[in-house]
């Protein structure tokens, strides 16, 4: 475990309103926004803004799984926290995979006020120096492919 890493795993809310200090990521891998359920309050455009945000570090990356983006299943909410992060950061990208336990495309979407295109050189490059050990998935390649979504996603994003 690397010791920049700190893991919490408490009241995402209540947790970043009591902190002073800033972070360069965090990730949020919190229960689907559900109308009623534990966690839609942290989907908000105002959750976003005046909670989240201002405890990222100027060019720090926010990150959060956005419930199921398959064909059929993208528009349950997948295309609402990618747009409500838009509104609130510079630069959103949305990425899938396909995760077998779920039986659907699975999306995330991460969104910083600093672009974040990278090089595929420089994926490979980062990812060979910071990961120690060898990977079975991970690389440039693999990185840049989730975030490559096909016609009906991508026009789903752009028109909600």
């Amino acid at each position: 475990c690397n010791k920049k890493l700190e893991l919490v795993i408490k009241d995402a809310k209540a947790e970043l309103e009591k902190r002073e200090e800033k972070f360069d990521i965090i990730v949020g891998d919190l229960a689907d926004p559900v109308e009623g359920g534990p966690c839609y309050q942290l989907y908000t455009k105002s959750f976003y803004q005046n909670i989240l945000k201002p405890k990222l570090n100027p060019n720090g990356i926010f990150v959060t799984q956005a419930g199921p983006a398959g064909i059929f299943t993208h528009k349950e909410v997948f295309t609402s926290i990618y747009n409500t992060l838009k509104q609130v950061f510079k630069y959103v990208k949305a990425y899938t995979a396909h995760v077998p336990s779920f039986a659907d495309t699975w999306g995330w979407v991460m969104a910083s006020d600093q672009e974040f295109e990278l090089e595929v050189s420089e994926i490979d490059r980062r990812i060979e120096e910071r990961i120690k050990g060898d990977l079975m998935y991970l690389d440039a390649s693999s990185f840049l492919s989730a975030a490559s979504l096909n016609k009906t996603i991508s026009l789903a994003l752009e028109k909600e």
